[in-house]
Parts: C-alpha cells; sequence; structure tokens
C-alpha cells in the first residue's frame, strides 16, 4: 500500500487522532466515504456516455 510499512500507518493515524479528535474522526471518514462513492458514480457515468458513444 504505497509502500507504507505497518508502523508508518500506525503513526499517521495516531497524528490525525491528536490533530482531530476521537469525536471529529468518524465524522471526517463519512465525509470521505461520501466524496469517493461521488467520485465513483462520476466515472461511471463517464465511461457509460463514452461507451454510448462508440455504438
Amino acid at each position: 500500500m504505497l509502500g507504507l510499512g505497518m508502523q508508518e500507518i500506525l503513526v499517521i493515524a495516531l497524528i490525525i487522532l491528536l490533530l482531530f479528535g476521537g469525536k471529529k474522526i468518524p465524522e471526517l471518514m463519512r465525509g470521505l466515504g461520501k466524496g469517493v462513492k461521488s467520485f465513483k458514480e462520476g466515472m461511471k457515468e463517464v465511461t457509460d456516455e463514452t461507451k454510448s458513444g462508440e455504438e
């Protein structure tokens, strides 16, 4: 995963926890999930339009 080991991931997670606090993390992850979902839907629409244009 991007050349990151388990120790590096734990350090990053600890820094995020310290910066945002435990109560904000679920809210941040929910927003990130919605962003990823929106991006995937947009990419699917583009591929669908590309495929329909080829026919």
